[in-house]
């Protein structure tokens, strides 16, 4: 009896591992290496007028030094439209300054009124409405384009049947091992969900680099279906318009947008909390899909750990977990390449063990009981 209960442990912990890294490897050369096989895309023989909208709550500072490089753009025509809202640094005064200076500044003000609160989608609705112009170029005030071509690049991304353009937003390289894992975070997401868009899976894109055309964010009324949820203006809003023909991808390096990232654990679990809020009201198939590569991951690792201690088919597991870090490598360093992360692919194993087996644990804890703030 006790060798039969042995080999049957055995098996499922050597089936269980198999199915497990064939989830992960069929994770890497199926959908992440659409990334790694991004080619440049051609320069547009037109180039529409654009109207970049920008948001910003008491973002005096990142005004003075982030928007003239929104606004000294080269491309043909286009208009930078600010909403300050309810601001109650100098940013009103900063926005006057710069709007003496250059003629395509259009600034619309929402003034703070006692017992009412609004969200970031009011303030994008307003900007939606004042823009001119058909194509819509959005970005965050903390935001710096990481070019002077970036509108014509994402520009580059419509075709013919192209409503919704999505861009990669990264954060600045700094020192230090929490901008490491904060870059790794925000890579690691954005390889996914752009490789997803690739294949015809959109499911999100990010306020801070997103493109689409002005009517078809009234075709289906805004923000209307999900204006109860404070959080979504982007990735909600592409979850409900995306399809699989009218999303396209720009990954040039021109066509970056560069963040200042957090510079303490709680603001950037704060940070991560606002972020994630909208999951829950993601669709069912696109809460599956993102469940599998985690939960396999766990499984691989697992299985791995339960195999080695228990001395079953050590060099068959192991051999296993080498053949798909290798993978992982691979694939990563070359995506890390195209989105400019520098030694975040190769270095990714480590940090995805750190991030799953310490970070994530700790984050989750850490912000069960912190209230989400209003604004984000």
């Amino acid at each position: 009896m006790e060798p039969d209960f042995s080999y049957r442990w055995e098996l499922l912990i050597l089936v269980a591992f198999g199915l497990s890294l064939l989830a992960q490897l069929g994770y890497y050369f199926l959908t992440a290496i659409s990334v790694s096989l991004y080619k440049l895309k051609p320069h547009p023989v037109n180039y529409p007028p654009v109207s970049v909208v920008v948001c910003a709550r008491n973002e005096e500072e990142n005004l003075k030094q982030f928007l003239p490089l929104l606004l000294e753009q080269e491309y043909p025509e286009f208009e930078v439209v600010v909403v300050n809202d309810c601001s109650w640094d100098e940013s009103e005064k900063v926005l006057e300054s710069l709007q003496a200076r250059h003629r395509n500044l259009v600034v619309r003000e929402i003034k703070e009124v006692e017992g009412r609160e609004h969200g970031k989608k009011f303030a994008l609705t307003i900007g939606i409405k004042a823009a001119r112009y058909e194509t819509l170029l959005l970005t965050d005030a903390d935001c710096k384009p990481s070019s002077s071509d970036w509108i014509t690049h994402m520009i580059n991304g419509y075709g013919e049947s192209h409503e919704l353009v999505l861009g990669y937003g990264k954060y600045e390289r700094k020192s230090g091992f929490l901008n490491r894992m904060i870059r790794f975070d925000t890579f690691f997401i954005g390889v996914h969900f752009l490789a997803r868009a690739m294949r015809g899976q959109t499911y999100m894109g990010v306020g801070r680099n997103l493109s689409y055309k002005r009517n078809l964010f009234f075709k289906v009324r805004g923000f209307a279906s999900h204006i109860h949820i404070w959080s979504g203006d982007d990735d909600l809003f592409v979850q409900e318009v995306a399809t699989n023909k009218n999303v396209s991808v720009v990954l040039d390096k021109g066509a970056f947008t560069i963040s200042e990232p957090k510079s303490s654990w709680k603001s950037w679990f704060l940070q991560k909390k606002r972020h994630h809020s909208t999951a829950r009201h993601y669709k069912g198939s696109h809460k599956s899909m993102l469940l599998i590569y985690p939960l396999t991951w766990y499984l691989m690792h697992l299985t791995l750990v339960a195999g080695i201690l228990l001395q079953y088919n050590v060099l068959i597991l192991i051999a296993g977990w080498f053949l798909r870090t290798l993978v992982q490598i691979t694939i990563l360093h070359t995506a890390a390449r195209k989105l400019d992360e520098k030694e975040l692919g190769w270095m990714s194993p480590v940090l995805e063990l750190i991030q799953r087996i310490f970070v994530n644990p700790v984050y989750f804890f850490s912000t069960l009981f912190v209230r989400q703030r209003r604004w984000i």
